[in-house]
Order: structure tokens, then C-alpha cells, then sequence
């Protein structure tokens, strides 16, 4: 009988792996993952591929994917999960929290190297499997700076590189930053012997050198770096070196990937912010962050896209040239020469019939309380005082937008005497920028928050407002573009709208001017004041629709 398993689960295993052959697609489409997902940083282990990347003040953060191909990839946890590994506090800001981590395997170890800005700064956590459970941070003492990243000579020796400027120079020009590097023991956390500065970027006034890797390639060491900032003016710049001291000069193919120079006519923007991968049949590839627009507007945030690698040897050194013959970041390209490895999809209605939240649920800050419980096939909320306008952890369960058009609904129970007690649907960006649709004592309301750069109060707007007194109500938004449209009503069969289409540009990079993206998900808030009341949500359904021609 075990003889016959073991026969039919390897034919069925041969079946899938022919299957997926037959249908295996010859191109790949960018981004490889949509949405809220910034400074990607990689490494394999085999012939299996990890990713992190920033998370900023959502919990839990450091979200880890991992992948066969280079291609389709599986949320499979997170660095930072524990509410006592780090502590997100209140008042923490908007897009502070954890920066440009860099992860890392080396001898049956993976490490990922991070920065909580506005908090304790840089720090390593430690797993022998890349799904959990991750060490509690080890912070690292006199590590100014961001974008740490660690590198491993052929004698054993680990290297931390960061962004920041260590030598005592002033600020020559606006947005001069640079690259250092000092040995480290990464088990202790602990900087041995003197820092050095390696580069303040690759032209005599680059602006804001950071996200540094370090790479030992063909007997040559290789420094990759962002530059620029992430706006505008991103690259990717690198600088060779035959010792791992130095000099590390500035090659003279710089900058190897930017848009820069194509305004916002390219579909593609700024890309940046890269890290180099090979693969076991020997090909290179890089991930880094870019954005897209629709209607001339970033919604989405940065993405993260996956780009050819050409090794070569040029007059400077060791060369990367990107998407060779191109050199740009392409909505659609041959896909990497590795097994299509296709992983299962999300769902996109969830029921919460698990014991524990999806791994694609987020909060703001991390959670000091229970606050929320899975319960009869349903989410309970408790309603806190606290609120989307305070730099706080609300009463808010959310997940990334993904897509340019897409609807989002939830199916609400929920029923309050009191004018300040509130539940239902909220799309949120930051504490000054975000839409509710939320059922009160008496009505369902549209409330409408924005705050245009950093200036000007953070006030809520009721924008419309109808009678409902029923327990149960069906909320939906409908995005299309740069607008969206609410709706609410008994049964998912009766929607109707509530106020008039809704400008969708006040969550976009060019109205917020932020590093963190745009989630949708369910809160529930009793606006200052204590309450026992619990908003209970019976599903929450987010569906992408087909892209804008």
C-alpha cells in the first residue's frame, strides 16, 4: 500500500511538473510584485530565492517572500512578528519604522539587516528558516545611518556597508550623503576596527548615496548603490575596487538603470534602489523598486520589478549592463531560464474561518493589546479611542492595494447608541490621508481626510451622509483610475452609492509625499472615548479588475 502512495505521488507530482511545463509562459510581466512593495533586497539558497523588503510603520514588517523562478512569488512571513520583538510606539510617524532591510544567508543562517528610523536605528535579526521564527533584534552600537547591508569575504570576514557620512566632511552641496563600511561580527551585532568612507556617490555633487550592497564578482569587488533620491532622479549607480577597502571608483557606464531622463512620458518611473542575484545556471538578474503611473499619478506606490543582468568587463571594471540592448525597465520580457514555479493563488474573499489572520493583513503599528479576535467565522474589532488621524495603533486591520482598478467590500454587523462609536470600511495612506465608509448610530457616512504635503490641519470631513439603521450593512468601493466610488446597502445585491465619485489622487505619492503605500481594509473607533461596543465583520473581499488600456 505505501509502495502505491509513493507511485502515485510521484506521478502525480510528474503530471503538475508536465503541466506546468506545457503551459510555462515564455515572458514575465513587471512589476513581480505589485503594489506597496519598496526596496526589495534577495539572495538564494539552492535553487530557492528569498525577498524582503521595507515595511515602514505597518506590523507585522519585514515581509518575506520566496520563489522558484524568479517570477511568481509566496508571502511566506515576517521578520518582525512578535509585538515584543520591536516595540512600533505611538507617535511613531508616517513612512518612519523599518527602512531598506537587507537579507542575507551564510553558513545555514539567513540575516536580515535593517534600520527602525525614529526609534533605535540599525539592528540584525537571525532565522534558520527564512519563514520563522527570526531572532529578537540585536541593535548594533555607533551605526549612523541607513540601509545597512552585510557582505561576505572569501576568508569569513563580514563587512557592513551603510548610507551616511562618517568622515567628518560637512555637507558640501544639498543632498550630499555617502557609503561607509566597517567589519562586523553579525552573530554579535558588534563593529570591529575603524570605519571608512568609500564614496559620496559617482559625480561630484550626487545626491543622497544610499541602499548600499556590496558584491564579490569575477575576483572584483562591486558596490551597488541607489542614488538621487527616490523620486525623480533615482539610479542605480555602481563602483569597482580590487581591494575590499578600496578605492572604490566610480565606473564610468554610471548610472547602469534610471529613467531620469525620460520625464514622465515612459510608463515606468524612477527606478532604483537594486540588488544582484545569480542563479544556480548562472545567469544574473536584479530586483529594485520602480513606480507606475496611471493617469499621470502614482497610486500604487513602489513596486517591485525584476531586470536582465549582462556581466561584463569594461574599461572601468566589472559592468552590469541592465535589459542589455534596452537599457530600461520592461513591462514584459523573456522570463528568467529557470522551472516555472507557479504558486497558489491568494483568495480574494476572505471568510475568517482560520484560527488567525491571513499573512497579508497588516496593522498600524504594532499592537499592544488584543484588540481583535477570529470568532464564530467572523473578525471582531474592538472599538478604541484611538483614530486614523493619531500617529497610533487604531483599531485598523488592512491590506496593500495592488492594482490600479479593483473593488473592495466587507459585510458588517454592527449596532451603537452612541454618535461617537463608528465601524466599516477605510482606504488609508496616512494619518492625514484617507477615506472612511462607516456605519454610526443612525447613518452611514462618507468621512474624507487630507492633508496636501505636510502642511495644514488633519481634519475629518463628513462628505455625505444617509439614514441606516439596520444591524447589517454591505460597504463597497469601486476604484477605476484616479477616482473611486462608495457604495453601501442591505445585501451585496442592493448597493447603492453614497455621495458623488471621489477624488482617488489625495492617497497618491504626488499629494502625500511618502515612502508607504495605500491599504484597504476594516476599523472600527469610538473617537476618544472608552467603550466595550465590537464591530464584527463577516468577510472582507478585495478583487483586482483588468488594467486601464
Amino acid at each position: 500500500m505505501m509502495k502505491q502512495r509513493i507511485i502515485t505521488l510521484l506521478f502525480l507530482t510528474l503530471s503538475l511538473q508536465t503541466l506546468w511545463g506545457q503551459n510555462a509562459p515564455t515572458t514575465f510581466k513587471n512589476p513581480i510584485l505589485p503594489g506597496f512593495h519598496p526596496d526589495p533586497s534577495i539572495c538564494r539558497v539552492g535553487d530557492t530565492y528569498y525577498m524582503v523588503n521595507s515595511s515602514f510603520e505597518w506590523y507585522p514588517g519585514l515581509p518575506i517572500h520566496k520563489s522558484k523562478d524568479l517570477v511568481n512569488w509566496e508571502l511566506i512571513g515576517y521578520g518582525l512578528d512578535r509585538p515584543n520583538q520591536i516595540v512600533y510606539k505611538d507617535g511613531l510617524r508616517d513612512s518612519n519604522g523599518i527602512f531598506a532591510p537587507s537579507i542575507r544567508y551564510h553558513e545555514g543562517t539567513f540575516y536580515i539587516i535593517t534600520t527602525m528610523v525614529g526609534q533605535n536605528g540599525n539592528f540584525i535579526i537571525t532565522a534558520k528558516d527564512p519563514a520563522g521564527p527570526w531572532s529578537d533584534p540585536k541593535w548594533i552600537k555607533d551605526a549612523p545611518g541607513i540601509d545597512p547591508s552585510l557582505f561576505w569575504d572569501d576568508d569569513g570576514k563580514c563587512y557592513y556597508t551603510g548610507a551616511g557620512i562618517v568622515d567628518g566632511t560637512e555637507k558640501e552641496w544639498p543632498g550630499k550623503n555617502g557609503v561607509w563600511m566597517q567589519e562586523i561580527d553579525p552573530d554579535e551585532a558588534v563593529l570591529i576596527g575603524e570605519k571608512k568612507q568609500l564614496t559620496y556617490g559617482h559625480a561630484s555633487n550626487a545626491r543622497w548615496a544610499e541602499g548600499p550592497h556590496l558584491y564579490k564578482i569575477d575576483g572584483e569587488y562591486v558596490l551597488l548603490i541607489g542614488e538621487g533620491g527616490t523620486g525623480e532622479f533615482h539610479s542605480v549607480t555602481i563602483f569597482n575596487s580590487k581591494d575590499i577597502w578600496g578605492p572604490y571608483i566610480p565606473n564610468h557606464a554610471n548610472p547602469i538603470i534610471t529613467h531620469r531622463h525620460l520625464g514622465k512620458t515612459y510608463p515606468i518611473i524612477q527606478p532604483g534602489h537594486a540588488d544582484l542575484i545569480q542563479t544556480q545556471n548562472g545567469e544574473w538578474w536584479s530586483v529594485l523598486l520602480a513606480k507606475r503611473l496611471v493617469d499621470g499619478y502614482v497610486t500604487l506606490a513602489r513596486e517591485t520589478f525584476l531586470a536582465k543582468v549582462i556581466m561584463t568587463k569594461q574599461e572601468s571594471g566589472v559592468t552590469p549592463i541592465y535589459n542589455p540592448g534596452i537599457g530600461l525597465l520592461q513591462e514584459e520580457q523573456k522570463r528568467p531560464d529557470l522551472p516555472w514555479t507557479p504558486v497558489k493563488k491568494l483568495e480574494e474573499k476572505d471568510e475568517f474561518t482560520s484560527d488567525k489572520l491571513a499573512l497579508r493583513w497588516n496593522f498600524l503599528r504594532s499592537p499592544q493589546e488584543e484588540w481583535y479576535q477570529l470568532k464564530d467565522d467572523q473578525l471582531q474589532i474592538q472599538l478604541r479611542p484611538t483614530t486614523l488621524t493619531d500617529l497610533s495603533n487604531p483599531s485598523f486591520i488592512g491590506q496593500r492595494t495592488t492594482s490600479f482598478n479593483y473593488s473592495a467590500s466587507t459585510k458588517l454587523l454592527f449596532n451603537s447608541k452612541k454618535e461617537n462609536e463608528k465601524a466599516g470600511l477605510a482606504i488609508y495612506r496616512r494619518h492625514g490621508n484617507h477615506y472612511q465608509l462607516v456605519k454610526s448610530k443612525k447613518e452611514i457616512l462618507l468621512v474624507k481626510t487630507f492633508q496636501k504635503g505636510n502642511k495644514g490641519d488633519v481634519t475629518p470631513e463628513i462628505i455625505a451622509r444617509v439614514p441606516y439603521t439596520k444591524k447589517e450593512v454591505v460597504l463597497n468601493i469601486e476604484v477605476k483610475g484616479i477616482s473611486a466610488q462608495f457604495y453601501y446597502g442591505e445585501t451585496q445585491g442592493q448597493l447603492q452609492p453614497i455621495g458623488e465619485k471621489q477624488d482617488y489622487t489625495i492617497l497618491s505619492d504626488e499629494a502625500t509625499l511618502k515612502f508607504n503605500g495605500v491599504y484597504i481594509g476594516m476599523y472600527a473607533t469610538s473617537e476618544q472615548l472608552p467603550s466595550k461596543t465590537k464591530a464584527s465583520f463577516d468577510w472582507f473581499d478585495l478583487k483586482p479588475h483588468q488594467e486601464l488600456e
